[in-house]
Order: structure tokens, then C-alpha cells, then sequence
């Protein structure tokens, strides 16, 4: 190509467009001014970048909109209070039967507080490699943290694996004071178990010692100073919720019809939990909006 020869606009557009996907997004400055957030990456190049992305619209969820929970309820609002307040607080584990309340609660406890200046980050299992380069963001700001890890669970050799366990309780670095780590799980131990471990636990004078694959799988949620565990609803507590988000949502009147309808529907998902009790209670509302045309 002659170097004198003018370019043309066309061809250089169309090279910039094939550019552009080879280069990373625009990130700006983190508004700090924000009270939620989201963990962001783009791998490109040979490089990996991370920032920190504001939320501006979170889901608002308060926490009487959880059934069901009262126990789990007062514990985490308990140590999460103690740690806007400046005192000693424990990182969290949330574990048990799906669909229970365990994110939300997350989320309903940290709505309770952001008036008090704490801040919610969420970070997705994908990057939670990552999470080492996000707490040594956070701690060199003045404001309060939690880290928000939400359904975890982890395979063999995963890196995601060792830098939670590292960043919990493992580094070298003492843990920043404004950052908790608060994470979901319907696995207890965060690992896949195996019947086959349990053949390799021995018994000295009566007393059973765990083979080594189960200590490791252990090591890790002992590092969460507080344990939370959620149970599946009983019939009862399933059709109390259906009646709080029936309710809520301006629904129909409760009646034996209603009651028959959310029964076949938990029936129908194998499940009774406060997420199946507010699906019904959107169809149940919605289908009453349109008889009614409304």
C-alpha cells in the first residue's frame, strides 16, 4: 500500500469494529458513592482485569418478607449490627435446603443496614479467584463491606477453592476489619462428598478419625466463624408463606380452593419452600388480575 495513498474511512471503521472486541471495556472510576456493587472481569490479551461495577437499582427485600426464619433472622442481623458498629463480627455461611430464604436473607439483612453505611458486594463463584484483589480493594476504604458469594460449591482442585480458604482465614495478611465474607450453599462442607470416604475413617479406642479428603473438605467452612442452616418448610409453614405473598401482592381472598391450588403446585416441584410459596402466589395474582381485568 502506497503511503501517500489517503485511507479509506470505511476500511478503517470496519477495523476498529474487529479491534474492539480485543479490548477491554470502558470501566471509569468506582463511584464509591454507591451502597451496592458487583464484581466485574474482562480476560483479554494476556490479561485479566477486575472493577468494581455500582448497582443502582439492588432488590429491596425486607425482612419481614421472610417466613419461616426467625432464628437464622436474629443471628445474622446480630453479627452483622456488631460489625457496622464497629465491633467483632464472624464471616458468615448460609447452608441447607434450597429455595429456604438464604440469599434473601443475605440481602434483607443488608437493606436493614445500609442506612448505616454498609455496603453489599457481590461476587460471583466464577471469580472468586479473584476474591484476594477485591478484599485489598475494599480495605482501603472507610466504609464496611460484605462480600456476598451466593450458591457455592466447588470440585476437586478448584482455584475458586483455595483463594476463599486463603482469603478467610489462611493469608499471611491479617483480614481487613471493614470486610466480611457471606456466602450461600446447599452443600454443608462447600465440596461434593463421597460414600467412598467414609471407608477410609479409622477407629482408635472407639472414636472415629477422618480420612484426609474429608478433614480438607471440613478445613474450609470451619474458617466461617458462623453457621446458619435452613430447613425444607413443613406443609404449614409452606401455605403461611403463600398467604404473607398473596397478600403482599394484593391477591386473591384465601379460601380452600386457594389452599388446594398451592398444595398441587408445591406437589407439582417437589418442593415446599418460601420460593416456590412466592411463584404461586405471582401466578395465583396474576391469574385473579386477569378474571378480574384489572
Amino acid at each position: 500500500m502506497n503511503p501517500s495513498t489517503p485511507l479509506d474511512p470505511h476500511h478503517v471503521s470496519k477495523l476498529l469494529s474487529r479491534l474492539e472486541q480485543f479490548l477491554p471495556p470502558s470501566r471509569g472510576e468506582t463511584d464509591w458513592s454507591a451502597s451496592a456493587y458487583r464484581w466485574r472481569t474482562w480476560a483479554g490479551l494476556g490479561a485479566s482485569l477486575g472493577w468494581l461495577q455500582a448497582v443502582y437499582q439492588p432488590h429491596r427485600i425486607s425482612l419481614d418478607d421472610l417466613q419461616n426464619v426467625d432464628a437464622q433472622k436474629a443471628e445474622l442481623l446480630r453479627n452483622t449490627e456488631q460489625f457496622v458498629a464497629g465491633r467483632t463480627a464472624n464471616n458468615v455461611l448460609l447452608t441447607g435446603a434450597r429455595g429456604t430464604g438464604k440469599s434473601s436473607l443475605v440481602k434483607a439483612v443488608w437493606n436493614q443496614c445500609a442506612a448505616s453505611g454498609l455496603r453489599l458486594v457481590e461476587l460471583d463463584r466464577d471469580h472468586l479467584a479473584q476474591l484476594p484483589e477485591v478484599i485489598e480493594r475494599l480495605a482501603e476504604r472507610p466504609e464496611r463491606y460484605i462480600v456476598f458469594c451466593d450458591d457455592l460449591s466447588f470440585e476437586a482442585g478448584d482455584p475458586g477453592y483455595k483463594a476463599l480458604k486463603s482469603a478467610l482465614d489462611g493469608s499471611i495478611s491479617q483480614p481487613p476489619a471493614n470486610v466480611l465474607v457471606y456466602a450461600t450453599s446447599n452443600r454443608r462442607h462447600l465440596l461434593p462428598e463421597y460414600f467412598s470416604e467414609n471407608e477410609s475413617v479409622r477407629h482408635v479406642d472407639g472414636e472415629g478419625h477422618p480420612a484426609d479428603a474429608t478433614e480438607e473438605k471440613i478445613s474450609l467452612s470451619e474458617r466461617f466463624g458462623l453457621w446458619l442452616s435452613f430447613y425444607p418448610f413443613s406443609q404449614d409453614d409452606y401455605l403461611r408463606a403463600v398467604k404473607y405473598w398473596l397478600t403482599y401482592l394484593s391477591g386473591p381472598q384465601w379460601n380452600d380452593m386457594i389452599e388446594r391450588d398451592a398444595l398441587n403446585w408445591a406437589l407439582a416441584r417437589g418442593s415446599r419452600s418460601g420460593r416456590v410459596a412466592w411463584q404461586f402466589a405471582r401466578d395465583a395474582s396474576g391469574r385473579a388480575t386477569d378474571v378480574s381485568g384489572k
